[in-house]
């Protein structure tokens, strides 16, 4: 395995140097090089795609693949805000911190680039969010103010700070509708998700809003790292979140729900309100209150076979984004990994949307590949197959081997139906539920080709994911 490996690693490094140069990406075996940046917010510049992070962390990329670090961690002399400690002074006293959260970076229509940032104490709600501006992308960034605090004894709506109903300032997302108004959500844990509409001159919120709208949460649920995309051809906004604890053990996925307005209500596929997505009053961090909201498209999970060990542990607080010229939708998140104790990169994952218009993500990182019709043929073979179920555990789901049949059945350690529809649309029914998605060939940096792989969600929220075991490696 080790010499395996080895040769794996002299051919990605090898074809990175070609990536560039050659129009058909597909027939490459590509390389990925990634970055540690937690809570990763993407932005795209010219040709360039940024992403800002916890810790005022920063990286760069060409191809949402391979990534380039910018910054690390907060300390004089940042690239991205050189002098911190006395820029945000106000903010590091407020919250009793020396480091910075989740911020997200927007380019608005006077040409100039804010970055949302936050400092939290951590062990409590006691957070400040601001805005600060720059320039060019990588700054330098200079503090425009604090927009809005918590955790004190005065809360933004005039009454007593109330944990449980008021939210944490931090993780924003700031962003434009399809109106062109400019939003911003944010929250974590305590009182929930909050959205809020901001003035595009200045950065800052509309005046009288206090912290805004409710939109999912709240009597301290782990619910936090909320991101909205809007899909023109289904006229939806779609609501990601991230449900558990973020550490390796803690049990972190992605969760989605959408609604027709930025202001919400959000639904799940079930129809349930993310309103109601809240342990009862008086608890603290009730997951099993909040497991059965919103469609849960990752979590822990496991790739096992004689030849390759793939898997993440609580991947999560994701951004997206929507390339208009290809069509192509992608999730950004961060993730840890088996076995790897609390280390993480960020890896990107292309989103596809099934006939009801809801997103279900790639089995792979992404690597180039395009949605386009496949033949039963190509679909029949044998796969491993993860049901990513809707728990908040830290436990993996360890993918079981199956094989999809020419006669449309699905036989192994599951049983069931499968059929493609018009073209690449996955229908697959496992122990009497249904899953709608796609199929779609993925580079699998395992079998060293594409394989065909299959990522669907059924009506209750739960994703399954398949792939194509195309070869034996023997030592």
């Amino acid at each position: 395995m080790k010499q395996l490996s080895v040769i794996v690693l002299i051919l990605v490094l090898a074809a990175g140097a070609a990536a560039a140069q050659v129009e058909d990406m597909e027939d490459l075996i590509p390389p990925l090089l990634s970055a540690s940046v937690h809570d990763p917010s993407i932005i795209k510049v010219g040709d360039i795609y940024y992403v800002f992070g916890s810790h005022l962390a920063a990286a760069k990329s060409s191809d949402l693949r391979n990534w380039r670090s910018i910054e690390s961690r907060v300390h004089v002399g940042n690239r991205l805000i050189p002098n911190v400690y006395t820029e945000l002074k106000e903010a590091f006293d407020w919250a009793k911190t020396d480091n910075l959260w989740a911020p997200d970076v927007v380019q608005l229509p006077d040409g100039r680039f804010y970055m949302y940032y936050c400092a939290c104490k951590g062990d409590s709600p006691l957070s400040a969010l601001g805005v600060a501006v720059a320039d060019q992308i990588e700054g330098p960034y200079k503090n425009l103010g604090i927009m809005l605090y918590s955790g004190g004894l005065r809360a933004a709506d005039g009454n007593v700070y109330d944990a449980t109903k008021h939210p944490n300032v931090i993780d924003p997302h700031v962003f434009f509708d399809a109106g062109g108004k400019l939003w911003m959500v944010y929250g974590s844990y305590s009182g929930g998700i909050f959205l809020l509409e901001m003035d595009p001159e200045t950065g800052f919120p509309l005046p009288d809003q206090g912290y805004g709208r409710r939109l999912a949460g709240g009597n301290h649920s782990r619910i936090e790292g909320p991101y909205i995309l809007y899909n023109p051809d289904f006229d939806y906004y779609y609501l990601f979140l991230s449900f558990g604890g973020l550490e390796a053990r803690g049990g972190y996925n992605i969760r989605v729900a959408r609604s027709k307005s930025p202001a919400g209500p959000y639904f799940d596929p079930e129809g349930k309100n993310m309103l109601d997505a809240c342990g009862p009053r008086g608890s603290v961090f009730d997951d099993q209150a909040i497991e059965p909201f919103g469609a849960k498209l990752v979590g822990n999970f496991l790739f096992r076979s004689d030849y390759e060990y793939y898997g993440y542990a609580s991947p999560g607080h994701n951004s997206a984004y929507h390339d208009p010229e290809t069509g192509r939708y992608f999730i950004i998140m961060h993730t840890r990994f088996p076995l790897s104790g609390e280390y993480y990169e960020v890896r990107t994952h292309q989103l596809f949307f099934n006939e009801d218009g809801w997103p279900v993500m790639s089995v792979l990182p992404y690597a180039y590949e395009s949605i386009g019709p496949v033949s039963t043929e190509e679909v029949v073979g044998d796969y491993l197959c993860v049901n990513h179920g809707k728990d908040i555990s830290f436990r993996r789901k360890t993918a079981v081997e199956i094989s999809l049949n020419a006669d449309g059945t699905i036989c192994g350690e599951v049983t069931g139906t499968w059929r493609l529809v018009d073209g690449y649309y996955a229908h697959m029914e496992i122990e009497g539920e249904l899953y709608e998605g796609v199929f779609v060939r993925q580079w699998d940096p395992s079998a060293l080709s594409r394989v065909m792989t299959f990522t669907a969600l059924s009506d209750t929220g739960v994703a399954v994911w398949g792939k194509e075991l195309k070869m034996e490696i023997t030592q």
